[in-house]
């Protein structure tokens, strides 16, 4: 890496399921000046309820169906990822599971991504450090206690963390980027910082800089009137490329404040995160087991990390399946 800072173009899931798609991603982040290409491995029944409860039924998980008309297979990861090397441009991904991420390893990616979703999934992170590589740990949605505790697991690991600041909102305005985070981060945590943007200029990521972030992430699409998840709020390549000009002769400062959930993060928390979810009809009197539960999206009361304090519990009532688990339901 030529450059102080490293700058990552998240083309995401913005190749919508298309193999020649992403590798005409993998050459505009390259021609763009990007750093290194990266996407997300997602399993939907493995981050998502498959089915919801509506009008005391159950219905299928809208979401599932359209994230999985995203995924491409590992044969075409491998071509992806081979493609990348013979650009010179270096290839990883975002990952949600463990089996996702013992794939990623196989491709020899130079860091790790865990997204903002995962910052409490503490299995996941101390699997993601077991590889050896280097973990980039979005923060978005957290607060200081929970980025203070995932900086332990990485800590107790021994892994090598480049924690990233980040505002979950898509686009995020830019008010509430709250870039002076960036030098909270620095004088909490002896690690490298960077930042995960999601707002629609290259401002905030200059200011990041200024501050003495060392990673920049920026969602990158060929087409932002494409329909999905990602491409509203992402660049087109020239757009990329004149980002990267920007950060690249940044000089600007801001100066830091401590962070705040706000009402936008708040919105996007509750369909983002994790919790514990029946995964079946449990009656009173069920000693919990992992085959019970489901830790997938959305939120609710207890969180992944809340796991080891709920297995092995004796039910004091009826759960039924795709209903949060809560503390009062235990005896």
């Amino acid at each position: 890496m030529t450059s102080a800072v490293h700058i990552v173009a998240e083309a995401g899931t913005t190749h919508e399921g298309d193999v020649d798609t992403a590798l005409r991603l993998i050459a505009a982040a390259q021609g763009a000046g990007a750093d290194s290409v990266k996407f997300q491995f997602i399993d939907p029944a493995g981050l998502y309820l498959t089915r919801l409860r509506q009008d005391g039924a159950l219905v299928d998980n809208p979401v599932v169906a359209a994230r999985e008309a995203q995924r491409l297979s590992r044969d075409e990861w491998h071509r992806v990822a081979a493609y990348a090397a013979e650009q010179g441009i270096p290839f990883s991904a975002s990952v949600f599971d463990v089996a996702y991420l013992r794939f990623l390893e196989t491709l020899n990616p130079p860091y790790i991504k865990i997204a903002s979703t995962d910052t409490n999934n503490h299995a996941l992170i101390e699997a993601a450090c077991a590889g050896g590589r280097t973990i980039l740990l979005s923060t978005g949605m957290s607060a200081l206690g929970e980025i203070e505790a995932a900086v332990e697991v990485v800590t107790r690991a021994g892994g090598d963390l480049v924690l990233m600041h980040c505002v979950s909102a898509y686009p995020c305005p830019a008010e509430i980027a709250n870039v002076g985070f960036v030098g909270v981060l620095k004088g909490a945590f002896d690690v490298p910082v960077g930042f995960s943007d999601h707002t629609e200029s290259s401002v905030a990521a200059v200011a990041a800089v200024a501050l003495g972030a060392t990673w920049i992430e920026k969602h990158m699409t060929l087409d932002r009137a494409a329909k999905g998840f990602d491409h509203a709020y992402a660049m087109e390549p020239a757009m990329l490329a004149a980002y990267i000009g920007d950060i690249r002769a940044a000089e600007a400062a801001l100066a830091p404040r401590h962070p705040k959930v706000g009402p936008q993060e708040n919105a996007v928390r509750t369909r983002a995160r994790r919790s514990l979810w029946a995964a079946r009809d449990l009656p009173v009197g069920h000693v919990l087991s992992a085959e019970d539960i489901l830790v997938v999206r959305p939120a609710g009361p207890l969180a992944p990390s809340d796991l080891p304090h709920v297995l092995g519990r004796r039910l004091a009532r009826p759960v039924m399946e795709s209903t949060a688990v809560r503390f009062e339901d235990l005896e």
